[in-house]
C-alpha cells in the first residue's frame, strides 16, 4: 500500500553489502519500501563480509539475480578480502565499484531514483556515473565519515591518498541530490567541509524488530552457552582495531576479584586471534569466546547479560557515531555498558540506558563493571525497560523510512521541475 501522498517510484539501492552478510540495514529498507508500494531493486556484491571467502551456495559470475522480501537484486563481482591488508581491502572495494560502474547502469531497470549506502566511499563513483546515464538523481546516505575512518583503522596513513579520498568526497557530496547520515556530529562535520545544511538529513539507524525485542532468559540456552551462574558482560560483534578489545581484557584482569563476572565476546573480526592469545597466555579465566551467532539467537544470549558492552577506540572519528549494536541493544532492553565518547554516549545517555565511562580506559571500564554488578537486579531491568522505551520512540525501523521515502520522493520531485 502506496504511504499517503507518495506515488509509485521505482528505486535503486547500491550498497556493496548485503545479507547473508551481517550488515542488513540497506535490504531491510529495500523490503520496509517494497511494502509501502514502491518497486526496489538493489545492486550489491557477492556476500564475503566478514571472513572475505564468498559464502557457501554462492559462486561469483558476471551477475546473478535473486528474490528477498519482494527486493530484486542483482549481485556482482568484485574481488573478495577482508584481512589486514590495505591493499587487499582497497582491491575488495575498488573491483565492486568498477563492477557497479561497468554493469550497473545495464542491469539495474527502469528508476526514478538512486539510494546510495557509504561505506566504501568508492560506491559514490558508480554512484554518480549510473546517476548521469539514468538522468535520475541519488541520495547518499554516510555511515562512515571518510577519510577520517579509515585513517581511524589504520588502513590509510599517507597524506596523498588521504587528500585524494577527502577530495573525491567532495566531489560526491556536491553532486548528490540529499545526503543522510546517523548522527549530529557526522552532520555538523559535513558542514565543516563545506555541505550546505539544508542537503543534509539525520535519519538514525534502526534494529531489525523482527530479531531484536526482549525475551526471557531460557535455563537450557544459559546452561547449554554457559551463561548461567555468572553477571556477564556481552559483547557482540566485529572484533576490529575500531572496537579496541585489549582495553576489556585490561579491564577483566582488574576485576579477577569478583569470579562470578564473566566478559562474553560474541563474533569474530581482525584481532580474535590476538585477543585469544592474550587471554590465554595471560590466564585471563573471566573470559569467554563464541564464535558468531545468528542473528536471530542474539536476544536469547542478551536476555541473559548484566550489561551489553558497547567499546570503540578513542578516535574522533569515533565521537560522531553510533554504533549500530546501539540500537540492537536498546530494542532488546537489556543494560547497556557504553565505553564510547561522543553521540553514542549521548544516546545512552538520554535513554537513561545504562552507564557510561570514558573510552580506553581499563579503570574506568572496570569500575563501571563494578557499578553495574552491585545495582539491584530491578535498577539494571528499569535501565533496559527505558532503552526499549527509547528505542520504541526514536529510533524504529518505520520513523526513518518514512525520512528517506520522504527525501526519495522530494529528489524525484526536484528533477522533474528541473
Amino acid at each position: 500500500m502506496l504511504t499517503k501522498g507518495y506515488p509509485l517510484v521505482r528505486i535503486l539501492l547500491l550498497s556493496q553489502w548485503c545479507p547473508p552478510e551481517p550488515e542488513n540495514r540497506v535490504l531491510n529498507l529495500g523490503k520496509a519500501l517494497v511494502k509501502k508500494g514502491h518497486q526496489v531493486t538493489l545492486i550489491t556484491g557477492f556476500p564475503n563480509y566478514p571472513t572475505g571467502k564468498i559464502y557457501p551456495g554462492y559462486k561469483q559470475r558476471l551477475w546473478q539475480r535473486e528474490t528477498q522480501g519482494g527486493v530484486n537484486i542483482v549481485r556482482l563481482p568484485l574481488y573478495p578480502d577482508h584481512s589486514r591488508s590495505s591493499i587487499g581491502r582497497a582491491l575488495t572495494y575498488l573491483t565492486f565499484s568498477m563492477s557497479a560502474f561497468l554493469l550497473g547502469p545495464f542491469v539495474s531497470g527502469k528508476a526514478d531514483v538512486l539510494w546510495v549506502y557509504h561505506p566504501p566511499l568508492t560506491i559514490g563513483i558508480p554512484a554518480i556515473w549510473i546517476s548521469l546515464l539514468r538522468r535520475v538523481p541519488f541520495v547518499y546516505e554516510i555511515q562512515d565519515m571518510w577519510p577520517e575512518a579509515v585513517t581511524a583503522s589504520g588502513m590509510v596513513n599517507s597524506s596523498l591518498p588521504i587528500r585524494m579520498l577527502g577530495a573525491l568526497a567532495r566531489f560526491i557530496y556536491r553532486r548528490a541530490a540529499a545526503i543522510t547520515v546517523i548522527s549530529n556530529g557526522f552532520k555538523q562535520n559535513l558542514i565543516s567541509k563545506g555541505v550546505p545544511a539544508e542537503k543534509i538529513a539525520i535519519v538514525p539507524n534502526w534494529a531489525d524488530e523482527a530479531v531484536y525485542f526482549p525475551v526471557e532468559a531460557d535455563a537450557e540456552f544459559g546452561a547449554r552457552h554457559q551463561l548461567d551462574g555468572s553477571f556477564n558482560v556481552i559483547f557482540a560483534g566485529t572484533m576490529g582495531p575500531g572496537q579496541n578489545l585489549d582495553t576489556v581484557l585490561d579491564a577483566a584482569k582488574l576485576l579477577l576479584d569478583l569470579p562470578d563476572v564473566r566478559f562474553v565476546f560474541i563474533g569474530d573480526g581482525l584481532d580474535l586471534a590476538h585477543l585469544k592469545a592474550r587471554v590465554n597466555d595471560e590466564q585471563i579465566t573471566t573470559v569467554r569466546f563464541i564464535d558468531r551467532q545468528p542473528a536471530s539467537l542474539m536476544p536469547s544470549f542478551f536476555a541473559w547479560a548484566g550489561a551489553l558492552l558497547v567499546q570503540l577506540r578513542n578516535d574522533p572519528i569515533f565521537h560522531m557515531t553510533i554504533p549500530s549494536k546501539t540500537l540492537a541493544y536498546l530494542a532488546c532492553g537489556a543494560p547497556i555498558l557504553c565505553a564510547v565518547p561522543g553521540d553514542g554516549a549521548g544516546v545512552v545517555k538520554e535513554a537513561g540506558a545504562g552507564i557510561v565511562c570514558p573510552p580506553d580506559d581499563p579503570h574506568s571500564l572496570a569500575d563501571a563493571v563494578r557499578q553495574m554488578y552491585a545495582m539491584p537486579a530491578e535498577a539494571r531491568a528499569a535501565m533496559g525497560d527505558a532503552g526499549r522505551q527509547a528505542y520504541l520512540e526514536r529510533f524504529t525501523c518505520e520513523t526513518s523510512v518514512t525520512k528517506i521515502e520522504a527525501l526519495l520522493n522530494a529528489a524525484v520531485r526536484q528533477k522533474q521541475r528541473r
